[in-house]
Order: structure tokens, then sequence, then C-alpha cells
């Protein structure tokens, strides 16, 4: 059975603290030039793990992804007739 996992997006000041992070939750990426890291928990222990990252000295900001909320599954799409044309003459 598959675990429910959620992404935090965690803002900080320097690059040196990014080994810190790791503890957690799976740090997944790093940027460099926006200083902003990515780190997927488990969805049970979301809100402990942000109010445990919100405390810490070198964290700017701590956002939870909304992924796992969003509907994909979409209805009955529009189709334009003029591309629909193309498509089939192989343009």
């Amino acid at each position: 059975m598959f675990t429910k996992r959620q992404g935090i997006v965690v803002w900080f000041h320097q690059m040196k603290h990014v080994k810190h992070l790791k503890r957690y939750g799976h740090l997944i990426h790093v940027s460099k030039r926006l200083k902003y890291a990515i780190i997927y928990v488990n969805q049970d222990e979301l809100e402990d793990q942000i109010e445990a990252l919100k405390e810490l000295k070198f964290v700017t900001d701590v956002e939870p992804s909304y992924k796992p909320f969003v509907k994909t599954e979409f209805d009955n799409p529009i189709t334009d007739k003029a591309k629909e044309y193309d498509y089939r003459m192989g343009l």
C-alpha cells in the first residue's frame, strides 16, 4: 500500500544549512540561486514538520505543496476543429 506524501517548500538564507533539512523529510530538490528546497514528508506528519521547520533560525518561510488536492481529471475538453484537421493531415 502507498504512503500518502506531500511536498514542503522551505526557503532559507544560506546553502550551508541544507544538510540539516535532511532529517525532516526526503530531500528532493535544492535551488542554489533562489535558495529553496523541496522536502517530501508523510501527510499525517505534515503539520508537525512545518512547525519544526519554522522554528529553525536559518529558515525564512515554509509552504506546503497543494499538488495532492489539485483535481487532475478533466471533463469533456473542447477541441478546436482547425487543430483537429491539422493533426489528421500530419502537419
